[in-house]
């Protein structure tokens, strides 16, 4: 059984949340680790509105995430043994929408602070939730009969786009 595997034997997933931990913590210090701003000063209000509009926006769209999956929620991509499809509130419009708001929010982050480095490292956060998604829906297929299909009407990681 998957879940009694030591967790460095990374069976469910356990070195997807460590490298996703590392990079929230580049993410979160990418404006102070490189001072790459864009722009005028005159930017700066214009920047730091946006940003933070794009932050709510990722942070509401995770939090969704959260409060609809639930008891099913883990910090793990493989899913709960007891799990159960989740196909409503915002997993109607993307199958991932923690990764969502989380990408969202890190690229508000960097707009806010218009910090070229740290809307390059919203888009690896892009390309790293792409993956991990990969892994976690091979999972979610073969425990769930209705995945498949779910799939087909569903973008995985930015809604009606991706």
């Amino acid at each position: 059984m998957a879940g009694t595997a030591p967790w460095w034997k990374n069976s469910r997933g356990e070195y997807y949340v460590i490298a996703q931990g590392f990079l929230f913590l580049l993410v979160a210090a990418g404006p102070l680790l490189a001072d790459t701003q864009v722009g005028s000063d005159d930017l700066r209000v214009p920047a730091l509105a946006a940003g933070g509009i794009l932050c709510a926006l990722g942070g509401l769209l995770g939090l969704a995430g959260l409060s609809g999956l639930g008891r099913n929620l883990s910090a793990l991509p493989h899913p709960k043994d007891d799990a159960e499809l989740v196909e409503t509130g915002p997993y109607r419009f993307v199958r991932h929408p923690i990764y969502c708001g989380l990408i969202i929010g890190a690229m508000g982050w960097g707009v806010a602070f218009r910090s070229v480095l740290t809307i390059g490292l919203a888009l690896v956060l892009f390309v790293f939730f792409d993956i991990k998604s990969r892994r976690e829906e091979r999972w979610l297929m073969r425990k769930f009969p209705g995945y498949a299909a779910y799939r087909q009407r569903v973008h995985k990681l930015i809604p009606f786009i991706y």
